[in-house]
C-alpha cells in the first residue's frame, strides 16, 4: 500500500515552512528551558525524571540505555534522585534488575515545571490574535498526527513532559 497523498504547497514552500517551525521551535526550547533554570535539580537529573515519568516505571539499564549513559553513571544519578526523594527504587523479583518510579516528590515537581512552562506559553499567547491562536491549534493538531505511528507511538521522538 502506498502512503496518503497530501497535496500542498510546493517544496520551496515546505522549505520556508520547515524555517519557521524550526525558528518557533528555538522560541519553545528558550520558553522550555527558563523553568528549568530553576529546578532545585540540574538538568541531567531533570531529564532521567523526565525519561522515568514517560514510561511509568523502568529498569535502570533501560534508564541508562535511553539517556545514552553508561550503567554505573545511571545507578549513580538513581542514588542522587533516591537520595532528595524525587525517585524510588524497586528490587526486581530475582533482585539482579532494580526498577525506578518517581516519587510522589518527584510526580509533584514535574508538574510544577509543567505548570510554569504552560502559565509562560500562555502569556505569550494571549498576545496573539485569537483566529491565529485557532489557525496555531490546529495546525498544532496536524503536525503532532503526521508524528505518530499508526500505532500511537511517537515516530521516533521522545515525548517530555
Amino acid at each position: 500500500m502506498s502512503a496518503p497523498r497530501h497535496d500542498g504547497p510546493p517544496a520551496d514552500d515546505l522549505e520556508r515552512l520547515a524555517a519557521a517551525v524550526d525558528e518557533a521551535a528555538g522560541v519553545l526550547a528558550t520558553v522550555w528551558s527558563a523553568g528549568h533554570l530553576t529546578a532545585p535539580v540540574p538538568a541531567t537529573q531533570l531529564r532521567a525524571l523526565f525519561v522515568v515519568e514517560r514510561h511509568g516505571s523502568l529498569s535502570v539499564s533501560a534508564l541508562a540505555e535511553e539517556m545514552g549513559a553508561l550503567l554505573s553513571s545511571a545507578s549513580r544519578l538513581c542514588g542522587r534522585l533516591e537520595a532528595t526523594g524525587l525517585l524510588e527504587r524497586v528490587p526486581g523479583a530475582d533482585r539482579r534488575v532494580i526498577t525506578v518510579r518517581l516519587s510522589a516528590q518527584g510526580r509533584a515537581l514535574l508538574e510544577e515545571l509543567r505548570q510554569a512552562r504552560r502559565h509562560s506559553l500562555a502569556r505569550i499567547l494571549a498576545g496573539m490574535d485569537p483566529a491565529d491562536r485557532t489557525a496555531l491549534l490546529n495546525g498544532l493538531r496536524g503536525f503532532r498526527a503526521a508524528t505518530v505511528r499508526d500505532d500511537g507511538d511517537s515516530a521516533g521522538f521522545p515525548m517530555p513532559a
